[in-house]
């Protein structure tokens, strides 16, 4: 059941029609599907699959390369509901690399590149699920990745280590981010880093590449990994866009993914504080349902205010983000994924202990929401991190870091 409360926000007509679409595949999936995903930490392939086939893959794909030619704010309907109907943060975690990675090829790519992937990638023949930046020696500070790229010819030869990167084991394509230009021979630490489209099966091949899961104990069935890269050789024609740009060019799309993950965050919120509402009204002890009580009442209606006012902050930002300026959308952005965060862990935790004993128990599914909500806390930027750019852009305070 949709509680009312959901829908309160008005949407238009394409945004409606993106969360009617949605809703009735999730429907297909029911939480017995998830609880059995994250139990096996099994990848949702037929959900997935399900999505593809339908076209939603390629929501911000143009409508000359097959796609459906969607913006920002239909994303955000998109992965707010798949999130809220069941399948939690790590349900939208699921595809959510195979919907922004092809941003960057609509972007910054060759004519060529554009029109022998996107088509596959809209109509679901192809997955670019993956993207290569996280290493050991470089999370937070993406400036400092080490891993190389060296022209050699008419190719790359690509050396390095990444890790924590997802879904390798359920994509066609990796979007690799290495340094064509040592970090000791740029002027600006930010210049040198170029962005590569990799062929995960030609990179097999080539034994040029190894791969090791990362066991988790949160989003398990979106799995995580460490990556090798020796020798690997790529055409230079899977360089994307200007060489040496590259970190720019994932800085261009950065705003409108924050507000996707944003999404993601307010739909866990919106599972979670359904099952805790619907257990506080079928649960009865001494006499009365639980619900009866301020002391199950309240929490959860703190949580809902957060996320009510997350959501609404979300949507706001969607709206206005291709218009606006960039410090003004990564200000919005940045607030945005705080507020829905800082609202899913409200409402994670609210539910769970509206549970009691039984909110570790995971045919209730509110300790796997607890666990994801704990999760976006930090992915894909920490709170802290969300804190000091808002400090120095917004509040022009001094640099901290």
């Amino acid at each position: 059941m949709v509680h009312s409360w959901r829908d309160s926000i008005p949407l238009s007509d394409e945004q409606t029609l993106v969360r009617d679409s949605i809703r009735e595949i999730c429907q297909e999936f029911d939480a017995e599907y998830w609880r059995k995903r994250d139990d096996a930490e099994d990848y949702p392939h037929e959900f997935v699959e399900t999505l593809s086939d339908h076209g939603w893959l390629g929501i911000l794909i143009p409508e000359e390369y097959g796609g459906a030619g969607m913006t920002t704010s239909e994303v955000a309907v998109m992965m707010e509901e798949i999130a809220a109907n069941g399948g939690g943060f790590s349900a939208a975690q699921a595809v959510h690399g195979g919907i922004y990675n092809s941003t960057p090829l609509v972007t910054y790519a060759d004519e060529d590149l554009k029109s022998e992937l996107l088509p596959k990638v809209a109509d679901g023949e192809v997955a670019i699920q993956s993207f290569g930046l996280t290493e050991p020696n470089a999370g937070s500070d993406s400036t400092s990745i080490e891993t190389s790229a060296e022209r050699d010819g008419d190719e790359y030869v690509i050396n390095g280590q990444k890790i924590w990167i997802s879904r390798v084991d359920a994509t066609d394509y990796l979007v690799l981010m290495a340094r064509t230009t040592p970090r000791e021979n740029v002027d600006k630490r930010t210049a040198g880093i170029s962005m590569f489209l990799v062929d995960i099966d030609d990179a097999y091949d080539q034994g040029a590449l190894e791969i090791q899961q990362i066991p988790k104990t949160a989003s398990g069935f979106v799995h995580s990994y460490e990556m090798w890269f020796s020798d690997l050789r790529l055409p230079a024609d899977r360089l994307i866009g200007e060489e040496g740009r590259g970190f720019y060019q994932v800085l261009d799309g950065l705003n409108e993914e924050r507000l996707a993950i944003a999404a993601e965050c307010v739909g866990l919120a919106e599972a979670a504080l359904e099952r805790g509402i619907e257990y506080a009204n079928e649960r009865e002890v001494f006499g009365s349902a639980i619900g009866s009580n301020q002391s199950i009442q309240h929490p959860l209606a703190e949580a809902y205010t957060e996320t009510l006012a997350a959501k609404h902050l979300l949507y706001g930002a969607a709206e206005t983000i291709e218009t606006a300026s960039q410090k003004e959308t990564g200000a919005m952005a940045n607030a945005a994924k705080y507020r829905a965060a800082e609202a899913a862990f409200a409402a994670a935790d609210a539910a769970v202990q509206t549970h009691g004993g039984f909110g570790v128990a995971r045919e209730y599914d509110v300790e796997r929401y607890f666990r994801e909500a704990r999760l976006t806390r930090i992915v894909p930027i920490t709170q802290q991190l969300v804190l000091n750019y808002i400090s120095e852009n917004v509040l022009g305070l001094p640099r901290s870091y």
